[in-house]
């Protein structure tokens, strides 16, 4: 049976949603404090996506300064409806929903609207047409009044498409299946005559999971299906190579087969670098509603091909990671009019410190007051650590005029938890390489060696275990180690929150007044061993 391998979409991509129009796919992911914010991608067969764009591609009254990294944009979801896209969002203030607003498009690859906010509360919006055209906003919130249900309520209002406003009387729908379990990220669905309401309980670690309500009128009463959870993996053990799974969104294909994708993290040893990745799940369904993963009853790294897929495909074959245009490794030399997709910086644009060179010069990177470990926009681009083992390439020419200017190299978590290798100026002028390490909000200098030049190629090597630091001299090419960070250091586990690890490249003054300026002349990202991926060269 021809298969392909799970995650479709490696690395920091949580919070799924997908949706259909004609042949094509369409699939959006909470973003969080970077920017751009709400990449999307598009597919033909489920299994291969390419990035098309990002939602949110321009400053908006939706800021994300001041905020932490696990703030920002969460759970998108999008919907096609005669001739027009919508994602529906919210920007989380303090792990709570502040504002909940509603984006459109004739076109997925844009332009998008501004953001039009809606008088909604809580998080995880998401919208449904019903077969007469009305279209209904769901999302959760904290449970108005106490029930023997969970702490937690789905609810929903009516959406006027031509204000894009909330109309009507507010619903509410469900408190969810298991007691005391908190209830988010509402799907509904509508299956012969009958609205199935999808949600995910037990919040996003390890007690993740997906449970459903049942109704004949879509408004309620909402019945709980009794085989909740649907999916989960939390009873499967330590051993099991997906774990934390749930918020799932459903698609029909056109020949009929339906497929869910959901988050799941992979953990090494009970931690995860890489973030909550999307992956690819069978639906069937049975005369009580949806059965997910039908075959193994879970989600599976190596599953079926949607029929879709199969098409050329003889007996035996699979797709894996390498399939996936959104997993990019090569060599970036900056040398294209705009920045690739897969950057991004943190909590807005860094268009004014920043600039691409078609001369082989490189990125140029204006230090920033701001540094890594502020909340506020620093001089820093990034991409995501999509595989465990990688190597991180840049080259680096920079002169620090003070030991307080610093560009380099960022395995970057969080503004509390990263690892930075740098170039920078002793305190008597002279060129040095330093590797520091952040945790908890504290910053501790691993080591320091001195060099010839400001002109320096400095590495990154993950594995299962560690983060190995490397520079090397141009004139000697001699690759020298300054220093491992264990993995775990950067882990979700560790760090809290809900994101990945970035890598990427960043240029701070660290409060002090400057004019400086750093160049990367390049910047390689290569995954090791049983990962492989496209080799790309982009700008």
């Amino acid at each position: 049976m021809p298969t392909f391998r799970n995650p479709v979409l490696p690395g920091c991509y949580p919070d799924p949603s997908i949706c259909r129009a004609g042949e094509d796919f369409y699939l959006v992911t909470s973003s969080f404090a970077y920017f751009p914010g709400i990449p999307l991608f598009h597919s033909r067969d489920l299994v291969s996506w390419r990035q098309l764009t990002h939602v949110l591609d321009r400053p908006s009254p939706l800021s994300l300064e001041g905020l932490d990294v696990s703030d920002g944009i969460w759970a998108p979801t999008i919907r096609h409806h005669d001739g027009t896209f919508y994602v529906v969002s919210t920007l989380a203030r303090n792990r709570q929903g502040s504002v909940t607003f509603v984006v459109t498009a004739d076109d997925p690859a844009g332009p998008w609207s501004d953001p039009v906010p809606l008088e909604a509360e809580g998080i995880d919006p998401s919208l449904f047409f019903d077969d007469d055209g009305r279209c209904w906003f769901t999302a959760c919130r904290d449970a108005r009044q106490p029930t023997g249900g969970g702490p937690g309520e789905l609810w929903m209002r009516e959406l006027d498409l031509d204000r894009l406003k909330l109309v009507g009387p507010t619903h509410v729908l469900w408190h969810g299946a298991v007691r005391g379990a908190w209830v988010e990220a509402p799907h509904l669905y509508k299956r012969d005559g009958v609205y199935y309401l999808i949600a995910a309980e037990g919040g996003t670690e390890s007690n993740h999971s997906v449970t459903a309500a049942r109704s004949s009128a879509i408004t309620g009463p909402y019945v709980t299906d009794p085989r909740s959870p649907l999916l989960t993996h939390r009873h499967r053990g330590s051993a099991e190579p997906v774990q934390n799974v749930g918020h799932v969104d459903l698609v029909d294909t056109p020949d009929g087969e339906t497929w869910a994708v959901a988050l799941g993290v992979r953990p090494i040893e009970g931690t995860h670098t890489l973030g909550r990745e999307v992956f690819l799940v069978p639906v069937a369904w049975g005369a009580h509603g949806p059965v997910f993963a039908p075959e193994a009853g879970g989600v599976r790294l190596s599953e079926r091909l949607p029929s879709i897929a199969t098409a050329g495909l003889g007996d035996g074959a699979s797709a894996g990671l390498g399939d996936c245009a959104a997993v990019v490794a090569g060599r970036v030399r900056f040398d294209a009019p705009v920045l690739a997709l897969e950057w991004n910086s943190l909590r807005g644009p860094v268009d004014d410190r920043v600039s691409l060179s078609t001369d082989g010069g490189g990125l140029g990177l204006v230090l920033a007051a701001e540094s890594l470990a502020s909340t506020g926009v620093p001089t820093f681009l990034g991409r995501r650590q999509q595989h465990v083992r990688f190597d991180a390439r840049t080259h680096i020419s920079f002169s620090a005029a003070h030991p307080a200017e610093e560009a380099g190299l960022v395995v970057f978590q969080n503004q509390d938890h990263h690892a930075t290798l740098a170039l920078t100026v002793d305190d008597g002028g002279r060129s040095q390489v330093v590797l520091t390490v952040r945790q908890a909000g504290t910053s501790a200098r691993l080591a320091s060696l001195p060099v010839a030049t400001g002109d320096v190629v400095l590495a990154v090597e993950g594995d299962e275990a560690r983060y190995a630091f490397r520079l090397r001299e141009p004139d000697t090419g001699q690759w020298i180690s300054l220093g491992d960070v264990e993995r775990s250091c950067l882990s979700t586990e560790r760090a809290g929150g809900f994101v990945g690890v970035y890598l990427g490249l960043y240029a701070t003054s660290n409060g002090r007044s400057t004019d400086g300026r750093a160049y990367a002349r390049w910047f390689d990202y290569q995954p090791h061993a049983e990962q492989t991926s496209v080799p790309r060269t982009t700008g």
